[in-house]
């Protein structure tokens, strides 16, 4: 006696078997999650440093620049991108899928912290670094101009008036502002004039 006899001498038992394996198939295939791009949680940190006043040009420069020449010797690093705008650095270092993310960030602060001889000493904060994720893309992006208002004030209302009001609608996660431009006030004292006034131990 072989495997095929029973099903050959019970022929409808058979198709109703067949049958049965068809549509359980079918629903299990209907049932299954499918993702075009697949969670994948990267161990993936952002580092931000602002600079008020500062170019794109002076950011790549001044500060993009010798943060990635100590960046890019934390061990384990896969990929490192960095975006300079107006005032504003932001690198992002992805690390491969075994590296442990909070001895990443050990190994980002003391980057920062070797790097910080060679940032401009006009920095207001140091470089500020957290987690990310590079799924989390934006869902909806929006431009915001004018042909009458300065670009301050465009800034300025599109950060008080309508991130804010963004930023109340349900199912918001995060809002987030690129491209304005903030004032910044830089002052050159004269060291002389200042000692001649008794002021030099004030600054």
């Amino acid at each position: 006696m072989n495997v095929s006899e029973p099903f050959i001498r019970r022929p409808i038992g058979t198709s109703l078997l067949m049958i049965g394996v068809l549509i359980a198939g079918f629903v299990g295939y209907r049932q299954l999650p499918v993702a075009a791009l697949p969670e994948v949680d990267y161990p993936t940190i952002a580092v931000t440093t602002l600079l008020p006043g500062a170019s794109a040009d002076t950011m790549v420069s001044a500060v993009t620049t010798p943060l990635e020449r100590q960046l890019g010797q934390i061990p384990a690093l896969v990929q490192l991108t960095s975006v300079s705008s107006a005032a504003t650095s932001l690198i992002t270092l992805q690390f491969s899928l075994d590296r442990d993310i909070d001895s990443a960030e050990q190994d980002v602060q003391a980057a920062i912290n070797a790097a910080s001889n060679l940032l401009p000493r006009t920095l207001p904060t140091p470089p500020t670094y957290s987690k990310s994720n590079p799924a989390d893309v934006p869902v909806i992006a929006l431009s915001v101009s004018s042909d009458t208002a300065a670009l301050g004030r465009v800034d300025d209302y599109a950060d008080s008036i309508l991130a804010q009001k963004i930023s109340q609608v349900s199912g918001v996660g995060l809002v987030t502002l690129n491209g304005g431009q903030r004032p910044a006030v830089r002052v050159q004292v004269d060291p002389v004039a200042l000692r001649n006034w008794s002021l030099a131990s004030m600054v």
